[in-house]
């Protein structure tokens, strides 16, 4: 079964472990995901099954749109409930001073992402040396924040959606915000991620491959014989000759191509849309 689809995964499960649940459920030996999501945070996770899964690396799955649940005043080494040592008692917040602290990350942001990530460091993950008691050192990133907006404030939590780009760390985000409201410590609560891009949760429909994707559509004016058995292609039977990916409709299938210095090679060749 070759199948592209947005699930919805909950809480407090792991990525790999709700695969597992959808691969039992679908009958399926072959699968993937893209995006993972921490056991913590719940929301869209976009899966693929046999060949679709080599389409990850093409679909528009960007700005990224969270919505997450900050509570001021809670200190844990993971910035969300997981590992909370202590909560301070926090006098209540101006409404206004709270959507500016929020609308003020909106831009690239320089931050560091969280010890307890998925980031590596000499081959071993953050969290697993953060567990474990290491000390380390991650080095900054960049985001782009496209909007946060604010979607309630009821003391002390913080409930905000935020816009923004591929490997985002809304939990660093999180503790900014409370960092610019002068408080020292602030976790997340809750976390969900309502898209990918342009992908939403719809009961598990399949994609449209022809739709999701986020390179143009070529066309190929030679024989068609040549897609359907793998021949070289020629740069001069090809509509668009600018270098780049691109892919092309073979009906039932389709097929994806780089072109480079004048050269046409495959990325992936008959790749079934059905």
């Amino acid at each position: 079964m070759n199948r592209l689809f947005v699930a919805y995964k909950p809480t407090w499960i792991s990525s790999n472990f709700f695969l597992s649940h959808l691969k039992r459920k679908y009958k399926i030996k072959k699968a993937g995901f893209t995006g993972t999501l921490d056991p913590f945070a719940k929301g869209v996770l976009i899966v693929g099954f046999g060949s679709h899964t080599k389409l990850f690396r093409f679909l528009n799955k960007a700005p990224k749109k969270y919505r997450a649940t900050l509570w001021l005043g809670a200190k844990s080494d993971s910035l969300d409930t997981e590992m909370i040592e202590n909560v301070d008692i926090l006098k209540e917040l101006n409404y206004e001073d709270v959507q500016q602290a929020l609308k003020s990350l909106e831009g690239k942001l320089e931050y560091e992402p969280p010890i307890f990530s998925a980031k590596r460091i000499d081959g071993k993950r953050a969290y697993d040396l953060a567990r474990a008691g290491k000390e380390f050192t991650l080095n900054k990133i960049n985001s782009n924040i496209y909007e946060m907006k604010l979607v309630n404030y009821c003391h002390p939590f913080i409930t905000f959606e935020a816009t923004v780009s591929e490997g985002t760390y809304i939990r660093s985000l999180g503790l900014m915000i409370a960092k610019r409201l002068g408080i020292k410590n602030g976790s997340l609560s809750a976390l969900e991620r309502l898209n990918e891009g342009q992908f939403n949760y719809e009961e598990e429909k399949a994609l449209d491959i022809k739709k999701s994707l986020n390179i143009d559509e070529n066309f190929y004016i030679g024989d068609n014989d040549n897609i359907k058995y793998g021949r070289v292609l020629a740069l001069d039977d090809l509509d668009i000759k600018k270098d780049g990916y691109y892919w092309l409709d073979n009906g039932n299938n389709i097929s994806i191509i780089n072109i480079q210095k004048d050269i046409v090679k495959y990325e992936l060749n008959k790749v079934s849309i059905c």
